[in-house]
């Protein structure tokens, strides 16, 4: 091998991805040491083939790469062959994708270069996306067997039903129908955070009264005990009182589900660092806590802690929906025992 040779194959053998190139005449001229052991030969083996024999690769329906995408042929303008799904000859996935390189509009293709690289990432993605639909599946339906369960009993049972119960029932199903709103709600920012199409409408609200107001509602639905502590002097905080809501109300009913014994809420002022004055919002419980380990994944797509369930979702929009704001979460130990979430929340004009 010459120089210019082996150093071309020891770029491509460094590559993450397999490198496998074609000369004008089909002759595959360079296989990276990953292509060999994805297409199950070796590169002295591999190396003087044709393209379409090296590349042993066929699609769901027996169909191979190279008389599928013909690299050679085609209008002068095509300049590659976008990223497939292809099955190795042991029926692994993976993604193939190439670059046709002509000297010239008027001349043939000189060089195919294609790169071949796993399939699992795409699979995870898929997994991923398939845990969403079920989890998402799960939650729609349980508020939803409610809701269809009293609305059933009231349209057949009527006169037989006490106003007392009557009123139980449709309250449940008012309830349910908070909990569907707030899940689609979620659904659709996360979506926009994921595609950095958020909007905010902030404005100055005041953090005390809309924080009684979630206490009031998530104490309504549990025996636990949720204790709100506002420091005196607290300023009004800069926020979209909607989304606010939102992940104060997702952090309590948070520590209701996870925790044990009592949830404590806290407000307080902090001083001016530099960066305007802004408002703290700590949320206790006093259950087993986050270990320091995993701090740093609560707040991934799909992270859920402990045994009760829940979207998975609620943590990642929360960070999202903060930062959006320009505010700060964090994690820590509550002095009780449990898990403590500090967010801040900007006091001054946002930017």
């Amino acid at each position: 091998m010459t120089g210019g040779t082996e150093s071309a194959q020891a770029l491509a053998d460094a590559l993450p991805d397999g490198v496998v190139l074609a000369d004008g005449d089909g002759v595959v001229t360079l296989v990276s040491t990953t292509a060999a052991r994805m297409l199950g030969g070796d590169v002295a083996g591999l190396t003087g083939r044709p393209l379409g024999e090296v590349l042993a690769l066929q699609d769901q329906d027996g169909q191979e790469w190279a008389a599928t995408n013909t690299p050679y042929d085609g209008l002068a303008t095509r300049t590659a062959v976008p990223e497939q799904s292809w099955l190795l000859p042991n029926g692994t996935e993976v993604l193939v994708s190439a670059r046709l390189h002509r000297p010239s509009l008027h001349e043939p293709v000189s060089l195919v270069a294609v790169t071949i690289r796993s399939g699992r990432g795409r699979a995870r993605l898929d997994r991923e996306r398939s845990d969403l639909v079920a989890t998402v599946a799960h939650e729609l339906r349980s508020p939803l067997t409610g809701v269809k369960g009293f609305v059933q009993a009231l349209l057949t049972r009527w006169d037989k039903l006490s106003d007392d119960q009557k009123k139980l029932m449709l309250t449940t199903v008012h309830a349910d129908s908070d909990r569907l709103s707030r899940l689609i709600a979620e659904l659709l920012d996360v979506a926009r955070i994921d595609t950095g199409r958020l909007q905010l409408h902030p404005r100055p609200s005041d953090a005390a009264v809309l924080v009684q107001r979630i206490a009031d509602s998530v104490q309504a639905g549990t025996s636990r005990r949720i204790e709100l502590d506002v420091a005196p002097g607290l300023p009004q905080v800069n926020v979209d009182p909607d989304k606010f809501t939102q992940v104060v109300t997702n952090l309590v009913e948070n520590a209701v589900r996870h925790g044990e014994g009592r949830v404590r809420v806290r407000l307080a002022p902090l001083p001016d660092a530099g960066d305007g004055p802004s408002v703290e919002l700590t949320v206790d419980d006093e259950g087993e806590g986050i270990p320091v380990e995993l701090r740093r994944r609560v707040f991934t797509k799909f992270w859920r802690g402990g045994v009760r369930g829940g979207s998975g979702l609620g943590l990642y929009l929360v960070n999202g929906l903060v930062r959006a704001h320009g505010g700060t979460v964090t994690i820590d130990d509550a002095p009780g025992g449990g898990a403590r979430v500090v967010l801040t929340w900007p006091a001054g004009s946002m930017l």
